[in-house]
């Protein structure tokens, strides 16, 4: 799911960069900026859309459940979770059928993400609440 990024420095400055991700899917680009480093956003997700996340300020870290019945999802499912830092520019891909919680770890945190659907292109959008998982974030 991870698309590691790079960096590069001289005496020019720093580039941050990833060759390996292919934006040709990307149609929609938004951020996400919590109010507080306490505060999780989630669970929500998709189960046609796929999304990827790179973290532009501070640090996030971002849980990943992969779905098995988006109408009566098991509450035992395996949580992945991801750390993304700003130092590169790494890609987390999130596939169709997976739902995230997203949690600033810094205070002014900020996180693009990057949509293959336009907003109202598809009815795709499923939330749980943030304890329906019997598993801890």
């Amino acid at each position: 799911m991870l698309l590691e990024g790079k960096k590069h420095q001289d005496e020019r400055g720093i580039i941050t960069f990833n060759n390996e991700f292919d934006a040709s899917q990307v149609k929609r680009i938004y951020t996400i900026e919590n109010l507080s480093n306490n505060f999780i956003r989630g669970w929500q997700g998709h189960k046609v859309e796929q999304r990827w996340f790179a973290c532009m300020q501070g640090s996030f870290e971002i849980s990943v459940i992969e779905v098995d019945d988006f109408e009566n999802p098991s509450k035992d499912l395996t949580i992945q979770k991801y750390l993304l830092k700003n130092d590169v520019l790494t890609y987390l891909h999130i596939p169709s059928g997976c739902i995230t919680a997203i949690q600033a770890k810094e205070e002014d945190s900020k996180l693009l993400v990057l949509a293959d659907f336009n907003l109202g292109e598809i009815n795709d959008e499923y939330r749980f609440s943030i304890d329906y998982f019997k598993k801890a974030l």
